[in-house]
């Protein structure tokens, strides 16, 4: 919802003004039947100025006028990394003291199929000399090791987790028998375009961790193209 128009026009709104995207004019589009579809849109050069100095100020509220909606398929482990992002805002509904902040995911209360589960490849060594993050790849043996002790554990757990059912016993006790951080989960994550742009500048960094980073390419990839301005002057690039 929205695009980088709208965080220009959410600035300007303090002083009464309103921009409008500049255009190399209209044409019909034959795919959809639609007219007066407008050529190249963009932003005038003030605008893009005006962009820039939001975003080197720090005047963000602006960014959180466009709002974005995706749904993430993951282990347990990653989507954990995904909850500080979210709207941005705090309003309340006048009747409600739910906030507009949204996040949904898939419930093993309700949901029965069968359960998948992130098994690496590679296994990382602990740093030297920090707290967290990784090392290092570990040795192909350790690897091998690993892997197959995962796997040996995610097999005995599902085993008893399928029993559980078939004797009766309730989803949302039986899913305790479940190794949960690595277990694939489905999310629907919305977010202000603030909460995208702090996610990929937190999670694309060279330190984080290479499961969220691989998914925060991915929203990059979706995200940026709607929004070319704002990731330009937040320097978020391939």
């Amino acid at each position: 919802m929205g695009s980088d128009l709208s965080v220009v026009n959410a600035a300007r709104v303090s002083f009464n003004k309103e921009s409008e995207l500049v255009v190399d004019g209209y044409i019909h589009d034959n795919e959809t039947g639609a007219d007066h579809v407008p050529v190249n849109p963009r932003l005038n050069a003030a605008d893009k100025r005006l962009l820039r100095y939001l975003a080197e100020h720090n005047h963000t509220s602006p960014f959180r006028h466009a709002v974005l909606s995706f749904e993430i398929y993951t282990p347990l482990m990653v989507m954990r990394q995904f909850g500080k992002y979210r709207v941005g805002s705090s309003w309340l509904f006048e009747d409600s003291d739910d906030s507009i902040e949204t996040w949904n995911e898939s419930s093993r209360r309700y949901v029965t199929e069968e359960p998948v589960f992130y098994i690496p490849d590679v296994w990382r060594s602990a740093p030297e000399h920090k707290k967290q993050g990784s090392g290092e790849p570990s040795p192909d043996y350790t690897n091998i090791l690993f892997s197959n002790l995962l796997q040996q554990r995610v097999e005995h757990c599902s085993d008893l987790y399928e029993k559980a059912l078939k004797n009766g016993i309730c989803a949302e006790q039986a899913r305790l028998f479940l190794p949960a951080y690595a277990m694939y989960i489905r999310a629907r994550w919305t977010v202000s375009l603030q909460g995208v742009i702090h996610f990929l500048q937190q999670r694309l960094a060279e330190e984080s961790q290479w499961e969220i980073q691989q998914f925060a390419e991915a929203v990059r990839e979706l995200a940026q193209p709607r929004f070319p301005e704002s990731f330009e002057v937040f320097n978020i690039h391939v």
